[in-house]
């Protein structure tokens, strides 16, 4: 008599997995996620510009989330993946409005998997696991990766579904595009003009912070494209901020929060919605003061003295280095006046006024700094150093509240 089990449906794996596994693989993912990314971009360099791009973040966290809900499932059956979902319908959407076919974000998905499969098994050596735990491991990874596909799917159908004569539609690919770049396809005028959107030689981005107002998109002037339905949301005005621009843009943001990027050549604008998401997350972070619309370019030096964090700190290990190994009460008091200093080249009586000091004590510290750091304050190249070292130092100083 021929059996009557049922197989299983595509994406169901075969065996559970022990929730104990999940505590062998959780240590590895963030070694696996770089592992991931760099051999997933070394085999689709789509995939590297797109994480050069505007939409980076988003990228690398909906990778995150799908390695991470994936041992969260072994671990948990039933916990919530709503914003994994979110993230890989977006990974779907993003590859329709390329024009790419889904066969090589699935075929990202599964050299992903690969890879993975690859570190379990090597965790199962490490731990002598037994081989049909792995089996068991590969058999859930793999119908694991066909439920990531079907989502995506879901994000790339939502986006092919619309008339191609859609105008909305074909504005927000030609966004998409313009955002990817340098250099612009080649295929942009030609979407230009089935998008009815003369082309700018010059456009300014604004970056959004949710959530936004019911009003804002029918407050926008016709030709301002964007982008709403993302997680950071954002609007391209062709042009400068003229004042008639800035009028619609204050009656459209009215009851949100906004930061104007720089006015730039067209193939720049990923880096003026960059820089605006930058001091977005400054004023996030309490450097930057708040306020309902803020301009990047009233943030120049700031963007650029803390475009790089991590350098920032071995920067002033390099140049702080003769008063690190003070005590902590000393080296700062020290530190705050050589900032004072160098930042104005006031005299000494201007500095204590700052500092709230007699004269007398910023000419005590002066003539420690002097002795401290040797050449180093006559020297034009490490007195330049220092100032900025000093400036970043400052500004990161509001965030942490010291």
């Amino acid at each position: 008599m021929p059996s009557t089990t049922r197989p299983p449906e595509v994406g169901e794996p075969l065996e559970p997995l022990p929730k104990e596994f999940a505590a062998f693989m959780r240590p590895e993912l963030p070694g696996l996620m770089k592992e991931i990314g760099a051999e997933v971009t070394r085999a689709y360099p789509v995939y590297g510009r797109l994480l050069n791009g505007p939409n980076a973040d988003a990228i690398r966290q909906g990778v995150e989330q799908a390695l991470y809900a994936f041992v969260d499932r072994v671990a948990d059956p039933g916990k919530n993946a709503a914003l994994r979902d979110e993230l890989l319908r977006r990974f779907g959407r993003v590859e329709a409005y390329e024009g790419r076919e889904l066969d090589t974000l699935q075929g990202a998905y599964r050299l992903g998997a690969r890879i993975a499969l690859r570190r379990a098994r090597a965790v199962g050596q490490q731990y002598r696991l037994s081989p049909t735990l792995i089996l068991a491991f590969a058999d859930a990874l793999f119908a694991y990766v066909e439920e990531l596909e079907q989502i995506s799917r879901e994000g790339y159908v939502e986006v092919q579904s619309r008339a191609s004569s859609e105008v909305p539609a074909q504005r927000r690919r030609l966004l998409h595009l313009i955002l990817t770049g340098p250099p612009l396809p080649q295929a942009l005028s030609g979407l230009c003009e089935a998008a009815a959107w003369p082309l700018p030689a010059d456009v300014t981005m604004v970056a959004l912070r949710p959530p936004l107002p019911e009003h804002l998109q029918a407050g926008l002037a016709e030709d301002v494209l964007f982008d709403l339905d993302v997680p950071h949301p954002h609007l391209l005005v062709p042009g400068a901020l003229t004042p008639e621009r800035l009028t619609m843009l204050d009656a459209a943001l009215a009851g949100s929060h906004a930061v104007m990027g720089l006015t730039v050549p067209l193939a720049q604008a990923a880096d003026s919605v960059r820089w605006a998401r930058r001091v977005l997350k400054l004023i996030d972070e309490g450097v930057v003061a708040d306020a309902p619309v803020v301009r990047c370019e009233d943030h120049l030096v700031t963007l650029w003295l803390l475009s790089d964090p991590a350098l920032v700190g071995h920067l002033a290990a390099a140049e702080l280095a003769p008063i690190e190994q003070l005590p902590a009460s000393r080296r700062d008091r020290l530190v705050e006046t050589l900032r004072v200093h160098v930042s104005t080249r006031a005299p000494a009586e201007q500095v204590g006024e700052m500092l709230g000091v007699h004269a007398q004590t910023v000419r005590y510290r002066l003539r420690n700094l002097d002795a401290l750091l040797g050449d180093r304050l006559a020297d034009p190249d490490h007195r330049f150093a220092l100032e900025a070292t000093l400036r970043a130092l400052h500004l990161l100083s509001r965030e942490t509240g010291k």
